[in-house]
C-alpha cells in the first residue's frame, strides 16, 4: 500500500486543508501546539497521529475531526 496508506492519505488531507486555509506548516504547528517538524512528518505520511493530535489539527485548521477523517475515508481504496 505504499503511497496510499492511511498515514499518507491523512497527510495529504492535512496539507490540502492547510493550503486551503492559507497557512504555513509553521503556523499550523503553532496553532496546534505541535513542533513544525512533526507537522512536516505528518504531511509526508511518516507519522501516525493520535486522536488528540487529529483534534488539535482540526481546531487549528478551523475544521472538524469528522471532516478530516471523512476525507481520508473517501480516498481509501475500495476492496
Amino acid at each position: 500500500m505504499a503511497g496510499n496508506g492511511l498515514e499518507q492519505i491523512f497527510g495529504q488531507v492535512v496539507r490540502e486543508v492547510r493550503i486551503e486555509v492559507g497557512i504555513s506548516q509553521e503556523e499550523l504547528a503553532d496553532r496546534a501546539n505541535l513542533h513544525r517538524t512533526y507537522v512536516s512528518l505528518l504531511e509526508r505520511g511518516k507519522r501516525n497521529p493520535s486522536l488528540n493530535v487529529v483534534q488539535a489539527l482540526a481546531t487549528a485548521l478551523g475544521t472538524t475531526m469528522t471532516r478530516l477523517v471523512s476525507e481520508v475515508e473517501a480516498r481509501l481504496p475500495r476492496k
